[in-house]
């Protein structure tokens, strides 16, 4: 298996946890402070709709980088070139916020993540 392979699986999988975390979200689970700038605890009903919303474009995204790897078939009409850079640009800011977050808890547990996404996301890119 190829390293860019590899590498597309990770992204997913971590996609697919922050995607769970965002519906824990979204269904009222106390963990507001690790996201969004952590002004919450428990998310207000409009931005819980929001948490559920980003589950599922994150859900999306890990897609993207897989049929772009080849570590899926299918979608072929998906403009995966062009995904995969507006991904990887919008990782880039999101890492920016979240390590100048105001939440100490989103600033140390979040920006690990965002990095790490950004990181394999740019090697996808130019690969």
């Amino acid at each position: 298996m190829e390293i860019v392979n590899i590498a597309s699986i990770l992204v997913a999988i971590i996609f697919v946890f922050i995607a769970v975390f965002q519906i824990l979200l979204s269904l009222g689970y106390p963990f507001g402070e690790y996201a969004m700038g952590g002004f919450y605890k428990v998310l207000p009903k409009k931005l819980r709709i929001v948490s559920f919303i980003n589950a599922i474009i994150l859900l999306f995204m890990g897609l993207v980088f897989l049929l772009h790897t080849g570590a899926l078939n299918g979608f072929h009409f998906l403009p995966t070139n062009i995904l995969v850079w507006v991904i990887t640009i919008f990782l880039g800011l999101n890492t920016l916020t979240n390590l100048i977050s105001k939440s100490k808890k989103e600033r140390f547990v979040m920006s690990p993540f965002s990095i790490i996404l950004f990181f394999c996301c740019l090697y996808i890119s130019f690969s």
